[in-house]
């Protein structure tokens, strides 16, 4: 019944294979394997394809349920007709109502001609239950093939995309069409390859070497995120959740990771891998938008997801991409109630008539109406730097942040020092000497210093809670999520709903 020989030539697993690789051992079970094409219509009869190209059925990960569909390209090229559309639908449906994630593994040659009309009625039922699922329960797609045309947008719409090198081909206009219309000569892999869609597009989440590793790390990600919304729900891998006032530790390293000099680099990945149980972040976007950093973790067996500033990439000035990737991620976060730790260390937005013509304005208000929007736990380590409007947009107390901590160096104003003294004090510099404008600007540079950028003046206004040691961020961070584990938001305006800058 199945053609596995003909997916192995084309160096893939059969769909059924990817299936049993992926869920835990003997927990598939196939819904609609006697559901086939109904059409007649050039050279195609009824009944021709089994399972009409694509297995559907649900079975667990770690003893998580999970419903799943895989598309078969030994089957008429997993093209979508009617019934495929249909059965896809269906098992999104199935996970709606059985609150668990879904899991669509995508190799398919897109619409099925044959069938017309009939076929894009086969997407847009997909799309219409992919939407309903949208923040209710997790939604994961692979890209295991070819996946073009009208197909792209379910993946779009999904919470995670993980894509495979050598295998996975993402593109809603083909290399084929590009050169019938633009003259334009471009491989498929240059046009929608793993690299293309995980660096360059960010619209891959997770990019993976080969179907192996890809299925492990699927199943990394189910055991950490939640499985469906459902409020006030702490989601703890633990057999209990140990009170904040337990099992107290420091973490001393973490107080020699800031440079001494403002402007010197350092790897945020240091703070993170300092505040989270041992080997328990899981990096989203990793190689989009680099300047930011976003991802999953653990404290204590709480899961959180994480989203930090990188001061090894463009100093860790927010751009549009970076934007748009922290945005995303917070609207997960808040759909399913997982608690937000931010760790601020930015110099600003990233200046440039590029970022402007690109829309950082547009952009920029992403991340700024996902953090006001966002009503789960928020809670923010302000590292470093926290300039200008970077630092409203980093889960300042503004957008209403539960708690905003800052260690001894942070540094809290609407631009640095030296900037500052240039601007407020440039016309009394412009006649003097060499000598004595450099001692004057610097003795500006130390006063602005003292009086703006030490984190003392914000904690003055309240606009941060407490300037805390950076060895005992980890458990601030674990008693503030205990306390607030029944946050319950209080502020709301009667509307059917915002309108994003999308």
């Amino acid at each position: 019944m199945y053609n596995m020989e003909k997916q192995h030539k084309l160096g893939k697993l059969h769909a059924l294979e990817r299936i049993c690789m992926l869920l835990d051992e003997d927990s598939f079970r196939e819904i609609g394997s006697n559901i086939t094409n109904l059409e007649d219509a050039f050279n195609i009869k009824k009944g021709q394809f089994p399972y009409d190209g694509v297995i559907t059925g649900y079975g667990t990960i770690g003893g998580q349920k999970v419903v799943i569909y895989s598309e078969d390209f030994t089957v008429i090229g997993g093209t979508l007709g009617k019934q495929h559309g249909f059965k896809i639908a269906n098992a999104i449906r199935l996970a709606i109502e059985s609150r668990c994630p879904v899991i669509g593994i995508n190799d398919s040659g897109g619409a099925r001609i044959q069938e017309g009309v009939n076929a894009l009625a086969g997407y847009g039922e997909i799309f219409y239950y992919n939407t309903m699922a949208s923040g209710y329960i997790p939604q994961i797609s692979i890209i295991a093939g070819n996946c073009a045309g009208g197909a792209v947008y379910s993946p779009g719409i999904t919470d995670f995309i993980f894509v495979i090198d050598n295998i996975s081909q993402m593109f809603v206009t083909g290399p084929k069409v590009i050169k019938s219309v633009t003259n334009e000569d471009i491989t498929a892999d240059a046009l929608g390859g793993a690299n293309v869609h995980a660096a360059r597009s960010g619209v891959a989440h997770f990019h993976m070497p080969d179907e192996k590793e890809c299925f492990k790390r699927v199943r990394e990600l189910i055991a950490i995120i939640p499985p469906c919304y459902e409020e006030g729900y702490l989601h703890s891998n633990a057999p209990s959740i140990p009170t904040y006032n337990s099992n107290v530790s420091f973490n001393d390293r973490l107080s020699d990771i800031i440079p001494e000099q403002s402007n010197q680099a350092y790897d945020v990945h240091d703070v993170i891998n300092g505040i989270v149980d041992e080997d328990s972040f899981l990096e989203i976007q990793e190689e989009f938008a680099r300047n930011i950093v976003v991802g999953f973790g653990r404290i204590k067996g709480v899961a959180i997801g994480i989203i930090a500033d990188q001061p090894k990439f463009m100093a860790g000035a927010l751009d549009c991409d970076s934007s748009d990737k922290a945005a995303r991620f917070i609207r997960f976060c808040d759909c399913f109630n997982l608690p937000i730790i931010t760790l601020t260390d930015v110099p600003g937005f990233f200046p440039g008539k590029e970022q402007e013509y690109k829309g950082i304005i547009r952009h920029g208000a992403k991340l700024l109406y996902a953090y006001s929007e966002a009503t789960t736990i928020k809670i923010n380590i302000i590292l470093r730097k926290a300039y200008g409007g970077a630092y409203i947009a980093m889960s300042s107390k503004h957008l209403r942040a539960d708690f905003v901590y800052a260690w001894p160096t942070a540094e809290i104003a609407v631009m640095g020092a030296d900037g500052a003294a240039d601007i407020l004090y440039g016309k009394q510099m412009k006649n003097l000497d060499p000598a004595a404008k450099a001692a004057f600007r610097q003795e500006k540079i130390d006063e602005y210093n003292e009086k703006f950028m030490n984190p003392s003046i914000a904690a003055m206004h309240g606009y941060v809670d407490e300037i805390i040691k950076p060895e005992a961020t980890r458990e601030r961070i674990y008693g503030d999520i205990m306390i607030l584990s029944d946050k319950r938001a209080m502020d709301s305006v009667q509307k059917k709903h915002g309108n994003i800058p999308l």
